[in-house]
């Protein structure tokens, strides 16, 4: 059978190379007579399955040794909750910067727990932009300030590390692994695996040692961090297959070269979509060119009535997943890191057969 090219925001598309080691591992892995599924996460054979993805973890993203990292479950939705609960300590506020639907929905969710000051949004301007770091107005009192690193459904990404005098916290769910970035910056970033690390099911959080033992005092223990950290992420029954193919996927990110070489393919798949983009008269893309994600690209066709016939032409030439999230509409490629340059090749070749007939 003949794979298609996924351009889905998530679960998204993992390398072959991946997938068919996991198959050839499925029913006898590390000749064990059985499946890694099958076997004790508090076994030694799993034990050094989770010490190897994390150390392949670390290395990847030089991470130093006063960070902690866990391997949780509950996805990224989950720590828009543990968040607060754990780094607000004696503080009754955090900052938040609004800049697409995540955003959104993580400070509904603190709102929650603290006070919520919105240090600046985007959200009049339809979350095509970010908002200038003049304008932002800080709480110099809050806990943290927290930001999605890259605004899935929006398409828009934070080109640099935001500079505050507060904590910072991060949501990079769809662009971990995708560039080098310095992690001393943050106090704490967390990432849903089903992007760019693996399946569904796990959520890696990298946290600062010295922000432990600040949960509040009605955090529920699976929400407390430092049990977790205690515990090497074991407090509970981890996700152990996902946690095993997470380790598969760091080990294909080492031997293509890192995050260094996975920059530097996201930027030029990007820029190749981008560049045929704004040279057509049929297709146009929204958001501030200052701030367009490189993982992520949203586009329009200008005659929205050839939405769906796109689509289904795009699909039936193995071009999968286009479809833009249902609350913005409209056309999303997702690039992430397991997905090959030949794809956006394809893509921007249909994209220009399709405006020569429809156009």
């Amino acid at each position: 059978m003949t794979r298609v090219f996924n351009f889905s925001a998530g679960p998204a598309t993992l390398p072959e190379e991946v997938l068919l080691q996991a198959k050839d591992e499925l029913l006898n892995w590390d000749d064990l007579g059985m499946s890694v599924m099958e076997i004790s996460h508090r076994s030694q054979p799993f034990m050094t399955v989770a010490q190897e993805a994390e150390q392949d973890l670390r290395d990847l993203l030089q991470i130093p040794d006063e960070y902690k990292v866990l391997f949780l479950q509950g996805g990224a939705r989950s720590q828009f909750a543990m968040i607060p609960m754990n780094l607000l300590a004696n503080k009754i506020s955090a900052d938040y910067l609004d800049t697409g639907i995540w955003s959104g929905l993580a400070i509904k969710e603190a709102n929650r727990y603290c006070t919520v000051n919105v240090a600046g949004s985007s959200e009049k301007q339809g979350y095509i932009t970010i908002p200038s770091r003049e304008s932002w107005r800080i709480n110099p009192n809050s806990a943290y300030l927290h930001f999605v690193d890259n605004e899935t459904i929006n398409g828009v990404e934070f080109p640099t590390i935001p500079d505050v005098p507060l904590p910072l916290v991060s949501d990079m769910s769809s662009n971990i692994l995708s560039r080098p970035f310095d992690v001393k910056r943050y106090a704490l970033f967390y990432a849903g695996a089903q992007k760019n690390v693996g399946p569904a099911g796990l959520t890696i959080v990298v946290l600062r040692e010295d922000l432990l033992g600040k949960a509040t005092f009605f955090t529920p223990s699976m929400f407390n961090y430092e049990l977790h950290a205690k515990q090497g992420s074991m407090y509970n029954t981890p996700p152990t297959f996902a946690w095993y193919l997470a380790g598969l996927m760091f080990k294909w990110l080492k031997k293509q070269g890192g995050v260094e070489e996975m920059a530097k393919r996201n930027e030029r798949k990007a820029a190749k979509l981008y560049q045929f983009i704004d040279q057509s008269e049929f297709y146009f893309n929204p958001v501030d060119p200052s701030y367009r994600s490189r993982m992520n690209v949203i586009f329009c066709l200008k005659n929205e009535e050839l939405d769906e016939k796109f689509l289904q032409e795009a699909s039936v030439q193995g071009l999968a997943n286009l479809k833009g999230h249902k609350l913005v509409g409209a056309m999303r490629a997702s690039l992430y890191n397991a997905l090959p340059e030949q794809a956006v090749e394809s893509l921007v070749n249909f994209m220009k057969d399709f405006s020569q007939r429809w156009g």
